[in-house]
C-alpha cells in the first residue's frame, strides 16, 4: 500500500523529532550523570583526605587503637569509615556489607595514591574513596552512598523520556500542519482538476505566489483555456450543423407523416423499406434535438432558476413518459431552486434510459437527505460495470456499440443539466441486481 504524501510528511517530522530529542535525552541524560558523580567523587575525595590528616594525627600522636580514632571522626557525608592499619582492618563495619574493597583499589592506594572506585553494595551502589596512611600499607577507606545521585539520574532520566515523547507528538503535529500548509495549494488544483473532468471548463488555479507552483498553475489554465476554446469551438459547429439540419429534417418528417397515412395506398413491396425510413427519421430527430441541447449548454446558456416542487415534477415527467406510476415521494414540499425544462429533461432522459437500455423502468424515488434533494432511477438490467460507470456520461457513450435504440447523448445532458444546478449525478449498483442512477441536487 503507498503511503500518501501528507502521512510521509507527517511521519518525516514526527520521526525527525523522535531522533532529535532522544539525541538529546541521551547526551543530556550521559553529561548530567557524568557531571553528577564527578561532584560527588571531589567532594567524597575531599573528605576522606581531611578525615586522613585526623586520623594521621591521632596515630603520631600515640593513640593505639584506630577503632577509637575513627569514632572521634566529624560526621560528614560518608557511611562508614574503615582503616587498614598493620594489616589489620578496624572501624565499625571494617569490610562492609559488600566485602573488602577491590584487590585494585587497596594496591592502588598501598602505592601511595588517593583512589576511588563505585561498588555495587547490597543496599545500592556506593562510591569507595582511599587514601593512604604515612607508614608502608596503611590506608584509610571511607564509603559514599549513591543513591542520591542515581535517583537524581533516574528523575533525569524519566523527564527526559517523557520529553521525548512530547517532542515526537509535538513533531507529529507540527508535521501535519506543515503538510497541510504546503499541500493546500495541490489540494486546490486538485479540485479545480476534479471539477473540470466533470465538465466546469471555466474554472482555473488562482496564483499563490509560491516560485514553484506558479508554473505549473499556469501551464495548466492555459491547457484548460485552450480545451475550453475547443470545446465552444465544437459546441458552435454542433449547434450550427443542428439549425441548419433541422429546417429539412421538419421537411423529410412531414413528408414522412403524409407517406404513413397514405401507406394503405402504397405498393407492399415499399411498406417495409418505408417503416426502417420512418424509424431513422425519428432517431435523426433525436439526435438533432440531443445536439441542440447540448451546444446550448456548452455554449453557456444562462440556468432560469425559481422554485421547483421536485417530486411533483418527478412524478409528472417519469409517470408521464411511462404511462405508469412508478414514482414514490417521501416527504412532501420537497422545493428547490431549478430550471423547471432542465430538470424534467434529466427526468425523462434518466427514465427513458432504464427503459430502453436498462430492461425497464423499475422505480424513481424522490427524497431529501441532509442538505440535498436525492433522486434515484432503478431499472432491471443487468447493471453498470463499474469500471464504465464514469464513461456513460460522456458524449455518444454506448456501453452496447451494437444497440440501434439512442445516440449516446442523453447522459450526457444529464451530466451537464445537474452540474448547472449545482448538483452531482452517478451510477450505483441497485440493491437486488441492476442499475441505479443518483441525482443529488442542493436545497438552498
Amino acid at each position: 500500500m503507498t503511503v500518501g504524501l501528507r502521512i510521509r510528511v507527517q511521519l518525516t517530522f514526527g520521526l525527525l523529532a523522535l531522533a532529535l530529542s532522544a539525541l538529546l535525552a541521551v547526551s543530556t541524560g550521559v553529561a548530567v550523570a557524568h557531571f553528577l558523580l564527578a561532584q560527588r567523587t571531589d567532594t567524597a575525595v575531599t573528605e576522606t583526605e581531611l578525615d586522613r590528616g585526623a586520623v594521621q594525627s591521632a596515630l603520631e600522636s600515640g593513640a593505639r587503637d584506630p577503632a577509637s580514632v575513627l569514632a572521634t571522626l566529624p560526621t560528614d557525608d560518608a557511611d562508614t569509615s574503615f582503616a587498614l592499619v598493620g594489616g589489620r582492618w578496624s572501624g565499625p563495619e571494617p569490610a562492609g556489607s559488600w566485602g573488602r574493597p577491590p584487590d585494585d583499589l587497596v594496591s592502588a592506594v598501598a602505592e601511595g595514591r588517593t583512589v576511588s572506585s563505585r561498588v555495587e553494595d547490597a543496599g545500592g551502589p556506593v562510591l569507595v574513596v582511599g587514601a593512604p596512611l604515612p607508614r608502608a600499607g596503611d590506608a584509610l577507606f571511607e564509603v559514599f552512598p549513591l543513591q542520591d545521585v542515581d535517583h537524581t539520574v533516574d528523575v533525569l532520566v524519566a523527564v527526559l523520556t517523557v520529553g521525548a515523547v512530547v517532542t515526537t507528538a509535538v513533531g507529529a503535529a507540527l508535521g501535519r500542519w506543515a503538510s497541510r500548509v504546503a499541500l493546500r495549494p495541490l489540494v486546490d488544483l486538485n479540485t479545480v482538476v476534479s471539477d473540470v473532468a466533470r465538465g466546469r471548463l471555466d474554472l482555473r488555479v488562482p496564483p499563490t505566489g509560491d516560485p514553484d507552483l506558479d508554473p505549473l498553475a499556469a501551464s495548466f489554465n492555459r491547457a484548460i483555456s485552450e480545451l475550453e476554446g475547443r470545446v465552444r469551438a465544437d459546441s458552435r459547429f454542433a449547434a450550427d450543423v443542428g439549425h441548419e439540419l433541422r429546417t429539412p429534417l421538419t421537411s423529410m418528417l412531414n413528408s414522412m407523416e403524409v407517406i404513413r397515412h397514405r401507406r394503405a395506398a402504397l405498393p407492399a413491396s415499399v411498406l417495409e423499406p418505408v417503416e426502417l425510413l420512418g424509424e431513422d427519421l425519428d432517431r435523426f430527430r433525436v439526435l438533432v434535438v440531443d445536439l441542440l441541447e447540448i451546444s446550448r449548454h456548452d455554449a453557456g446558456e444562462e440556468v432560469a432558476l425559481e422554485p421547483v416542487d421536485l417530486g411533483e415534477l418527478v412524478r409528472r415527467a417519469a409517470d408521464g413518459l411511462l404511462r405508469r406510476p412508478v414514482t414514490r415521494v417521501r416527504g412532501g414540499g420537497l422545493v428547490v431552486p431549478g430550471d423547471k425544462r432542465r430538470l424534467e429533461r434529466v427526468v425523462v432522459n434518466l427514465v427513458g434510459n432504464a427503459e430502453t437500455h436498462g430492461g425497464g423502468c423499475v422505480a424513481v424515488t424522490v427524497q431529501r437527505r441532509g442538505a440535498v434533494a436525492r433522486i434515484e432511477v432503478d431499472d432491471a438490467g443487468p447493471g453498470v460495470p463499474e469500471g464504465q460507470r464514469g464513461r456513460v456520461f460522456d458524449r455518444f457513450a454506448r456501453l452496447s456499440p451494437s444497440s440501434p435504440n439512442g445516440v449516446g447523448l442523453g447522459l450526457a445532458i444529464v451530466q451537464r443539466h445537474v452540474l448547472a444546478h449545482g448538483g452531482t449525478v452517478e451510477v450505483q449498483e441497485r440493491p437486488g441486481g441492476g442499475a441505479r442512477f443518483v441525482v443529488e441536487l442542493p436545497v438552498r
